[in-house]
């Protein structure tokens, strides 16, 4: 078992005890989340700010949800608005999350982490996403929630000291390159390549989207270090290299994009770029084996960063819907705006229990993927329909920015392409579970 109690982060944030009835500088709606006890009557939980009441999560997912919330608290909708709209990073949370230990809440307690599990990461996760940060505030951090998993898992001691080390402390920050202009989901087709020549590798060839490439000293690629056509398995060839991102050999340009601009994408193409020998992760030719351990891992976080969007836009929705008085009633009164509003909170929970059900699953040891896919999936449909249905029961000041539920829906759609398309998981979905024959 993973030490899940045991969290030890420095800071007046760090354990929030059970019977605490009080917590500075928090705002009132998190301090009475806090402090409300594990059981109790169900009342109005989609109106509250980031409540902690979920009958089904552990003490330890409840400790972790309550001392985020209490840092997310002092980052408003107003605060993500400007960031989104600036397109500037948000380094005040991201120094708020590593000041207070967070930013290695799956990484080894010996480098500075917590050893906790996917279950604890993805209440952080959607935490901060549904405090109004959306995919803003969780991108900015989600590198380093799951990124170096590989190398936490194949890298060397010394590597694991060199690397991670600067990564929980926030003192240096990661981007992940893998998916290429060309082949997109097709992995095993990339055409960014590795020779070797005596101590470094020398890597040619181009990424896209990538994110936090504009703010980032380190890079984690795969590219093939053995042509396609001299492998037996299309799955061989493929190395991991983490190392430096030398901005002389590598030309990096940011992708204009719908949503979550606060946190950039990019485009990256390489030429000569020379990686030292000791960057390299794990063996050589192994480099697709040690990426497929965090896939799963990955869908379930961008899942519950999903579900933030969605009981954020409903939060919202409701809030607004119960106060906003036409004909005589407030609006929510109607069941046309009523019940799309219940159907939106059931579709949420429904793909909250799989999530969960899947984080739970992956800390155990389970390493088929049938859950983890399932629960992005349908987390990412809840949240996008959460967030329509909160413009539409704002009528026309939802599709004002200072509602920010326009801006819930723009980065809601984020979350039904990647990492994964909805018609990809169905096709998994297809094959592994119903048995059916491949269709593509």
């Amino acid at each position: 078992m993973k030490g899940r109690l045991a969290i030890k982060f420095g800071s007046p944030y760090s354990i929030l005890c059970r019977t605490s009835t009080w917590i500075p500088n928090v705002s009132p709606c998190v301090r009475s989340a806090v402090s409300t006890p594990n059981i109790r009557h169900l009342h109005a939980r989609a109106t509250e700010y980031l409540p902690s009441n979920f009958p089904d999560w552990t003490d330890s997912q409840r400790s972790v949800r309550e001392a985020i919330s209490a840092i997310c608290s002092r980052y408003t909708d107003d605060y993500w608005l400007e960031r989104d709209t600036e397109h500037k990073f948000p380094w005040e949370l991201y120094k708020d999350l590593a000041a207070n230990g967070w930013l290695g809440i799956c990484l080894p307690e010996k480098f500075g982490g917590s050893n906790l599990g996917i279950s604890e990461a993805a209440v952080m996760l959607q935490t901060i996403s549904e405090s109004g940060a959306g995919m803003n505030g969780a991108s900015s951090v989600h590198m380093n929630i799951f990124g170096l998993e590989p190398v936490a898992k194949f890298g060397t001691d010394k590597q694991k000291e060199q690397w991670l080390v600067p990564l929980i402390q926030g003192k240096e920050r990661a981007c992940f390159a893998v998916t290429e202009p060309n082949t997109g989901l097709d992995t095993l087709r990339l055409q960014s390549s590795a020779r070797r020549e005596g101590d470094h590798y020398i890597l040619n060839g181009s990424k896209v989207f990538i994110s936090t490439a504009q703010v980032a000293e380190k890079a984690l690629i795969l590219v093939r270090t053995t042509p396609l056509k001299d492998v037996k398995k299309p799955s061989q060839g493929l190395s991991l290299f983490y190392t430096n991102l030398d901005r002389s050999a590598v030309q990096i340009h940011e992708i204009p994009k719908m949503g979550r601009s606060a946190v950039d994408t990019n485009s990256l193409s390489f030429e000569e770029w020379k990686v030292p020998v000791e960057d390299l992760v794990g063996q050589e030719g192994d480099g697709f084996r040690m990426i497929l351990h965090g896939m799963n891992a990955e869908r379930i976080l961008v899942g519950a960063e999903a579900l933030g969007i969605g009981y954020a836009a409903l939060r919202r929705a409701c809030n607004y819907v119960g106060e906003r008085v036409v004909f005589g009633n407030p609006v929510g009164k109607y069941q046309g705006i009523q019940h799309p509003l219940a159907e939106c909170w059931m579709n949420l929970e429904s793909a909250r229990l799989v999530i969960y059900l899947a984080a739970r699953l992956y800390d155990e040891g389970y390493v088929d993927g049938e859950y983890a896919n399932a629960g992005k999936y349908l987390a990412s449909e809840a949240a996008f329909k959460a967030a329509e249905r909160a413009i539409m029961s704002h009528g026309g000041m939802g599709y004002a920015k200072e509602y920010h539920v326009e801006r819930y829906m723009r980065e809601a759609v984020l979350t039904r392409i990647a990492p994964v398309s909805g018609e990809m998981i169905k096709n998994y979905i297809g094959q592994r579970v119903l048995g059916l024959p491949k269709s593509y």
